[in-house]
């Protein structure tokens, strides 16, 4: 199969490399330096040229505090972009996986894990826009897979891991939000995730995806930033005192999500995987670092 992997120098997308280094399909891995997703005729020319048969989009907007000063730039690589490769997809019989976040769930109350049932209610513009993203693929009804993450790092990139990594090796002492629940989710297992979907692709004939394509992923288990930073700062080998902390006190332009657990039967069921426990590939991730 002949696959494009939009944000390649991105957490994901260098994941994604590693992961197909010894796939048998032609990998085409591209930045805004090689092709601009903003530009539709770029995409539109890139996907035919290359007869490309599946999107992986790794591309988009991710600083969730600058978004709120620069909603319309986040749109526009949120959902104007993605509807580009929609089309794409579309117009050449092509497969587009996307990923999109648990900021959609912003402003969704209660401490149930979030199925891909629930309804959306995001809270800020970087939610906002990922949903919009989300409605423009199915706007268009180019084949898709769409899978929401969250709390994503990796050993590429800036991340919360490398950002607590740096804090506690520098500080004695440190506040973390300990009010805000969720499940990190290494990048490298979301990438060979997206090698099964690869695989399944190619054994489906075409009969497959489904109109209901739509999942949730992250590793296995719930933490809090606050014990999330406790489990890196150890790993590390730093010894700064890290101290629990409410969200009131680092006032923010938008409101995350208070609990944003995925609950990960559908993914589970229709690929037949084990999704690793967070803290067994954190510990796999700072070794790699």
């Amino acid at each position: 199969m002949n696959i494009l992997v939009t944000g390649a120098n991105g957490q994901l997308g260098n994941e994604m490399r590693i992961v197909s280094k010894n796939s048998s399909d032609r990998y085409i891995f591209t930045d805004v330096e090689e092709l601009d997703i903003l530009d539709r005729k770029a995409v539109m020319d890139c996907v035919r040229r290359e007869k490309i048969e599946v999107i992986v989009n790794c591309a988009g907007y991710t600083n969730v505090e600058k978004a709120e000063d620069e909603p319309a730039l986040a749109e526009k690589l949120n959902a104007t972009a993605v509807g580009y490769l929609a089309e794409a997809c579309k117009d050449n019989d092509a497969t587009l996986i996307h990923i999109s976040t648990d900021y959609v769930f912003g402003g969704n109350e209660g401490n149930t894990p979030r199925t891909e049932t629930e309804p959306a209610n995001p809270t800020g513009a970087y939610g906002r826009s990922k949903l919009l993203g989300e409605r423009a693929i199915e706007k268009v009804g180019c084949k898709h897979i769409i899978i929401r993450t969250a709390w994503l790092y990796s050993e590429f990139g800036n991340n919360f891991v490398k950002t607590m990594r740096k804090l506690t090796a520098e500080r004695d002492s440190l506040k973390v939000v300990f009010d805000q629940v969720g499940t990190p989710t290494y990048a490298l297992d979301l990438a060979k995730v997206i090698e099964v979907f690869i695989e399944k692709l190619k054994n489906a004939n075409g009969q497959w995806p489904t109109a209901n394509s739509l999942y949730n992923f992250s590793n296995e288990g719930v933490t809090s930033w606050y014990d999330f930073a406790k489990e890196i700062c150890e790993l590390s080998g730093n010894k700064c005192d890290i101290q629990p902390c409410h969200s009131d006190e680092f006032p923010s332009k938008v409101k995350r999500p208070s609990y944003s657990v995925l609950d990960k039967t559908k993914i589970k069921k229709e690929l037949n995987i084990t999704i690793p426990y967070w803290k067994e590939s954190l510990k796999i991730c700072v070794n790699r670092i």
